[in-house]
């Protein structure tokens, strides 16, 4: 296989475009030489060294930029460099309990999240994530904290009316309602809830749900009045991908920690990041002076050398820019425009996102929005359709209640061109309508 700009070609020498970042991953295009070429000359170099033992100026100087990357609101802040989403997710974990320990609050210990949220794969990530179908068999393994509602407008469960402003208070009011169900027993002064992760806009389980007006900061002014450490996965969303830095900047909030991965790297190497607040970092530099965790590759020279050349290009080619769906004449606005045209189909219920990364939701009825039968697999079979037709998409079910319920995820490179756009779109277009 090989890979050049927005297209992989497989063993048979068959070209497919890659419409979904391969699982939302790739923002900068494959094959560019100059990220291997970054990091060939680190393995040269030195291609590893235990993290207990030294650090290397190709980590300490990314991390300065990613911080640069992150704003102001995590200016004086700490990074930590992993291996992937997550493995970030369960580092930043481990960060806001230690974080309560060192400030005095050693009740704090239960992370909140919410439902249909998807945060990893390991344990301590399943455990926050939402998503019923990837975690019901593992549920006797861990130990579970409380779910909350997650906005979703399409299938609101509240009044709508008023472009969702109002039912996203309702449920941020889920969140307070939480913490203080989490009282300690012994401490009816404080909760034991340390911190509230959640996606700014979903991922891949519910297919780019944006959260309505005014719903994350008022989730903001929760966690900061019941001293919650607010956690912003942005292991998809992040580097770009939305046509911001971070997509929290959506909605202009600062989250005390942000996790991030996928695009980080882009695909070149396997690399994920914690980024810290400075009031995190001050917590435990004024109390116990060290985080107790590890892993063996943390900040690899190699893959932190690739993240530091996929950030300069990122930079360099204003790869941000070109994303955001809201400027004219841009790789987003035109994913944008194309995709509302399926709108038109039968099979398709719902078309959002921002930036590159979209959601299409299929239903079986436009009215009553019902879904396919979970046995029709209908997602599964629009990809093999557009697989057919040299495209390539991120099926998935379980939009509706975490099994029932189809949609695609599209997140191509910021590299596409209008034209691919469009082209792509009509594919999955003739794929939706050969699979109906």
């Amino acid at each position: 296989m090989r890979g050049e700009g927005v297209y992989v070609w497989d063993a048979d020498g068959n070209r497919y475009l890659d419409f979904s970042g391969s699982a939302a991953v790739n923002f900068i295009g494959h094959g560019v030489r100059e990220i291997s070429d970054a990091m060939a000359e680190q393995a040269r170099q030195l291609e590893f060294v235990h993290s207990s033992q030294f650090t290397t100026s190709v980590a300490e100087e990314f991390a300065q930029e990613l911080l640069d990357f992150a704003g102001e609101g995590f200016a004086g802040g700490a990074v930590y460099f992993t291996c992937g989403g997550s493995e970030s997710v369960e580092t930043a974990l481990k960060l806001a309990r230690q974080y309560q320990v060192e400030i005095g609050e050693r009740n704090r210990h239960q992370i909140l999240s919410r439902q249909q949220s998807y945060h990893g794969a390991t344990l301590g990530a399943l455990v926050i994530s939402g998503n019923r179908k990837r975690r019901e068999i593992y549920l006797p393994m861990v130990r579970e904290f409380e779910h909350i509602g997650m906005p979703y407008c399409y299938r609101c469960a509240f009044d709508c009316t008023d472009s969702c402003y109002n039912c996203g208070q309702q449920y941020a009011a889920e969140l307070e309602r939480a913490i203080e169900a989490a009282k300690d027993a012994t401490s009816q002064s404080n909760s034991s809830v340390a911190g509230f992760i959640f996606e700014p806009m979903s991922g891949a389980t519910l297919g780019a749900v944006t959260p309505p007006p005014g719903y994350l900061q008022a989730i903001v002014d929760i966690c900061r009045r019941h001293g919650v450490l607010l956690i912003a996965d942005e292991v998809m969303t992040g580097m770009g991908r939305t046509g911001r830095n971070f997509a929290v900047e959506h909605s202009k909030i600062a989250p005390d920690i942000l996790v991030t991965a996928k695009g980080l790297s882009s695909g070149y190497a396997p690399l994920g990041a914690v980024i810290a607040s400075k009031k995190v970092v001050d917590a435990i530099a004024a109390g116990s002076g060290a985080f107790l965790h590890g892993f063996t590759y943390n900040a690899h020279p190699v893959s932190v050398a690739a993240g530091r050349a996929v950030l300069r290009r990122v930079r360099a080619l204003n790869l941000v820019q070109a994303a955001d769906s809201g400027t004219e004449s841009t790789a987003g606005s035109a994913l944008k425009i194309a995709l509302e045209s399926l709108r038109d189909l039968d099979a398709v219920g719902d078309v959002r996102g921002l930036g590159l990364l979209c959601g299409v939701e299929f239903v079986a009825d436009k009215k009553t929005k019902a879904p396919f039968p979970l046995e029709k697999n209908f997602a599964g079979r629009v990809g093999q359709a557009c697989l057919r037709r040299g495209v390539l998409v991120y099926p998935m079910q379980g939009c509706v209640d975490g099994v029932a319920g189809d949609h695609l995820l599209i997140a191509p490179p910021a590299v596409i061109t209008g034209e691919e756009i469009r082209w792509a779109v009509e594919q999955t277009g003739a794929a939706v309508l050969e699979s109906f």
